[in-house]
């Protein structure tokens, strides 16, 4: 009878570790089918290419470590065998999942906390980092990163909006070009505009910068709200000391597959700095 009553008791925590399980399942197809989506659609549209199917690719193991990192988690299907040793195999990899998946999280919540924090002071130069065209188009996130500059530049209009990014697409046209022609259709002066057409990646974004303008001066930082950690961190690497933090809303559909490209990115640096 006492086991009985015990059961009963624990029946209601079972239930509720169950949905939880089952959130976190969900969480991670979704997270999967996001990255298969974003990415299957954006890298045949970027000059890029390679780099792009590399990273698509990074990702993908990421999500399958999430997805069979949460369904052993629900299921505990790595340690159903009778089998000894296949037990005991079940075992380490569940511990390299466990391993792994602390890693990942904990990078996800640099990317979003990075994302979330916004910095004021003056400063006369705004450096807009340029994101891949697509097909010879600017990206959504693109447009909200300028959409954001042009709300700064018309509080601080006599300062200057310095235009960062190269990858010439098939016409030759760069990321700061395309940057620049949206920014005269809407009406900004060319004088308060200065393009950086040499980067090609975050890292050459600040090195050819730092060629531009002053590294002491305090300099407003313009990119999407998911690549502002990165994007800080590069900054203070080549000698930018006085940052400021602008970050744009990126598409939030996208946001997954996003956040998971910074990991990927973050953890490169990190052996490859």
């Amino acid at each position: 009878m006492k086991k009985q009553k015990t059961k009963r008791a624990l029946r209601p925590w079972r239930l509720v570790l169950r949905a939880l399980g089952d959130l976190l399942i969900a969480l991670a197809l979704f997270l999967t089918v996001d990255v298969i989506w974003v990415m299957g659609r954006r890298t045949p549209a970027v000059v890029l290419q390679s780099t792009y199917r590399t990273v698509f690719l990074y990702e993908l193991i990421l999500c399958a470590v999430l997805v069979l990192f949460t369904v052993d988690l629900r299921f505990r299907i790595l340690t159903r065998s009778r089998n000894g040793f296949a037990r005991f195999a079940g075992r380490v990899l569940r511990a390299g999942l466990c391993v792994a998946t602390a890693v990942i999280v904990l990078f996800c919540g640099k990317v979003v906390i990075g994302g979330a924090l916004r910095t004021t002071g003056p400063a006369h130069n705004a450096v807009v980092l340029g994101a891949a065209l697509e097909n010879g188009q600017p990206s959504s996130d693109l447009i909200r990163r300028l959409d954001s500059a042009e709300k700064w530049l018309k509080r601080n209009p006599s300062a200057r909006l310095v235009l960062s990014g190269g990858n010439p697409d098939e016409t030759g046209k760069t990321e700061a070009a395309a940057m620049r022609e949206i920014l005269l259709y809407r009406g900004v002066d060319p004088k308060n505009m200065l393009l950086e057409e040499e980067s090609a990646t975050t890292a050459e974004n600040f090195t050819a910068l730092a060629k531009l303008i002053p590294r002491a001066q305090p300099t407003v930082l313009i990119t999407s709200d998911y690549h502002m950690d990165r994007a800080v961190a590069r900054a203070k690497r080549a000698g930018f000391t006085q940052i400021v933090r602008l970050p744009a809303p990126s598409d939030p559909l996208a946001y997954g597959a996003n956040m998971l490209w910074e990991v990927v990115m973050n953890v490169n640096d990190l052996i490859s700095p």
